[in-house]
């Protein structure tokens, strides 16, 4: 998995959004008060290694650090300072998040909820991940799907458990929340509140011309360093002087030349890579089974409708029906039915179901099988053309080996190349041994470790080493993300606190800054109580020199000039009675006073046209209370009885960090 997160593009955030939807459900859970402090701790604390048991299920240590670096990938894709100190953070709220699953898991299996093989496939067909595994609604392949799975960090069975843990918990959520409802009257109070404009005129004062007006004194400015001197202190960063040779493995394989010999090694090395498994293009029609009950059981009056149903489509099948136009007409898959059944060019293990994939397998090419009763569906495929499992011969696969080859050549040529090169620096000069190979020295002034440099970029791997390297120690050897880069500290600069003179300009933005703010408070407070001892907003900026403006008609989650969002401290104007004077509003950037002139309710057309999406929302907040309240509630019940166990010293190591860090 740590190689997995180490790998940018597209997949990894596809992957890791999908399986980290379970997170964001439970992220609101662990929020609850009285969530995972000391009152919830069971006797009798699981083994080290184990974070928790839930009815005597462990969830292991590895487990909450895996998902803490998949829910800090999510927040924080570039890593750096920030993601490694939240980490603590994200692990605390990753061992509630396990332990609320594991809660829900066996409670779905108490209640009879199952997640099917064809529940598993339905699913992977959705959304994003649908994307990667079914693009188009085609399968990748089996063997393309293991290799996907593998570059997640895991194996076939343990992504699957996965995806059917999600699903569990999907279903016990639709059942915990089906009885969710909204009223008209709340519909059209919420589409009221989300629709009404309002428009209002305002004075306002802006941050800016404040801090133009701020000229402050040196003494002022003396005094306000003195005052705040332990903000200052050690602020200039550690500085170090570097020379260095980069050698790049770009330049390496482009001088690389490969063999028609080593070509052949690697293919015949590498042989299975290349095998291309039997293959079959199959058109299906599926027509679902009822879902089983809580007993696990399907009701048999709708189970005998889908087999009827399906029975009497063979019979237009072997009438000579178009096998193309009644799979559009009658099968039940979506993905394929549009398609006209469609699966297109798979292997025959795609299918779940045994019968299916027998059937997909024995069908000869041009034929349509006999009904087929598959665990989910009964089933009539068509094979339109079968492709017996071969090898691609090298010439086929040439392109792809030989860059292969050229950067394998490439990397040991440049570590070869650094070691000799650092074997020559150190008993003679770098200079020398660059010089001796052709090969520049690259000399820096004096760089923080945040600095990009020539021909390395930024590479944090290389700033650890040269920062923990002493000056004028003999020259030392770094991998690069490009190559290897022989390098050398030849001066050094301490982190530093700055003396007055040399921190003035900061100081002067931060007098001036804290200046400006209390300013801003000051005259926006005199703005208010002036408009409203006088019931005239215009009369109080004229007197104070605020500028005065009228906004247009604006929604709750408009933008008007000076102030803003109106989501913000501006949104008391919803509240306001026309030709009433609102308090101080201050945004930041600015400082306001506002009165409503005018009050714009929205049409019953808009609220037809709205009404069902205003409705959806509220209905999925009110789904999303009922499942908080019922987790809530089931956790509080396995605490008191004991069958939650929180291993208080692992949980601890996983926060120590932080600990460390605020000391």
């Amino acid at each position: 998995m740590i190689r997995f997160l180490q790998t940018p593009g597209p997949i990894k955030k596809i992957v890791l959004g999908g399986l980290l939807t379970i997170i964001c459900v439970f992220m609101v859970i662990t929020l609850i008060p009285g969530f995972g402090n000391s009152n919830f701790l069971g006797m009798g604390a699981p083994n080290p290694g184990v974070l928790a048991t839930v009815s005597g299920e462990e969830i292991a240590t590895t487990s909450v650090q895996r998902q803490a670096r998949q829910m800090v990938e999510q927040q924080y894709p570039r890593g750096g300072a920030q993601a490694r100190m939240l980490m603590p953070f994200f692990a605390e709220r990753a061992a509630q998040n396990l332990i609320n699953e594991k809660i829900l898991l066996l409670e779905a299996g108490r209640l009879g909820l199952r997640a099917t093989d064809e529940d598993l496939r339905e699913y992977m067909r959705q959304g994003q991940l649908g994307e990667m595994v079914f693009p188009g609604g085609t399968f990748i392949g089996q063997q393309e799907y293991e290799d996907f799975v593998s570059r997640i960090g895991y194996t076939v069975p343990q992504f699957e458990q996965l995806v059917k843990d999600e699903i569990l918990v999907k279903k016990i959520s639709s059942l915990v929340t089906a009885g969710a409802s909204v009223t008209d009257a709340e519909v059209k109070q919420q589409f009221e509140k989300q629709n009404t404009k309002v428009k209002f005129d305002y004075a306002v004062f802006k941050k800016d011309d404040i801090l133009k007006a701020i000229h402050p004194a040196d003494a002022e400015l003396k005094a306000y360093y003195d005052r705040n001197k332990k903000t200052y202190v050690n602020s200039i960063p550690e500085k170090r002087q570097l020379k260095y040779v980069v050698i790049d493995n770009a330049r390496l394989a482009a001088q690389t030349q490969v063999s028609e010999a080593e070509l052949e090694n690697y293919y015949d090395q590498h042989r299975d890579e290349y095998r291309v498994p039997e293959q079959v293009n199959v058109r299906q029609i599926v027509i679902k089974k009822p879902l089983p009950g809580p007993d696990g059981k399907a009701d048999q009056k709708q189970l005998d409708v889908a087999r009827t149903k399906a029975e009497d489509v063979l019979k237009q099948l072997k009438a000579g029906g178009n096998f193309a136009e009644l799979a559009k007409k009658y099968s039940e898959d979506p993905d394929t039915a549009k398609k006209g059944g469609s699966v297109g060019l798979v292997r025959p293990d795609v299918f779940p179901d045994a019968g299916v994939k027998k059937a997909v397998t024995t069908t000869p090419k041009g034929s349509t099988s006999e009904l087929i009763d598959a665990s989910y569906a009964f089933v009539i495929i068509h094979v339109e053309d079968k492709q017996a499992a071969y090898v691609k011969n090298l010439n086929d696969v040439k392109a792809q080996i030989e860059p292969i080859i050229k950067q394998e050549k490439a990397a040991q040529a440049a570590q070869h190349e650094a070691d000799q090169l650092l074997s020559e620096a150190r008993s003679t000069s770098l200079e020398k041994a660059a010089a001796g190979k052709g090969l520049q020295v690259i000399t820096t002034d004096f760089v923080t470790s945040k600095d990009q440099l020539p021909g390395i970029g930024s590479d944090q791997q290389f700033m650890t080493a040269a920062f923990g390297q002493t000056a004028n120690a003999p020259p030392d050897e770094v991998a690069l993300h490009q190559g290897y880069t022989i390098y050398q500290v030849t001066a050094v600069k301490p982190s530093a606190t700055p003396t007055f003179e040399e921190a003035r300009s900061r100081v002067e933005q931060e007098f001036k800054n804290e200046r400006a703010a209390q300013l801003l408070t000051q005259k926006t407070q005199e703005l208010a109580d002036r408009a409203k001892a006088g019931h005239d907003v215009k009369k109080a900026a004229k007197e104070l020199g605020a500028e005065y403006k009228t906004s247009d008609f604006v929604l709750p989650d408009g933008q008007v000039p000076d102030i803003g969002s109106m989501s913000g401290p501006a949104a008391v104007a919803f509240t306001l009675k026309r030709g009433e004077v609102s308090g101080p509003i201050d945004t930041g950037a600015s400082g306001a006073v506002l009165t409503v002139v005018d009050r714009q309710a929205p049409s019953d057309q808009d609220f037809a046209a709205k009404r069902d999406q205003v409705r959806e929302t509220l209905l999925e907040q009110k789904r999303s209370e009922l499942f908080n309240l019922f987790l809530a509630n089931l956790r509080e019940t396995m605490e008191k009885s004991g069958k939650v166990k929180i291993n208080q010293k692992e949980l601890q190591s996983l926060t120590k960090v932080r600990t460390e860090e605020s000391e």
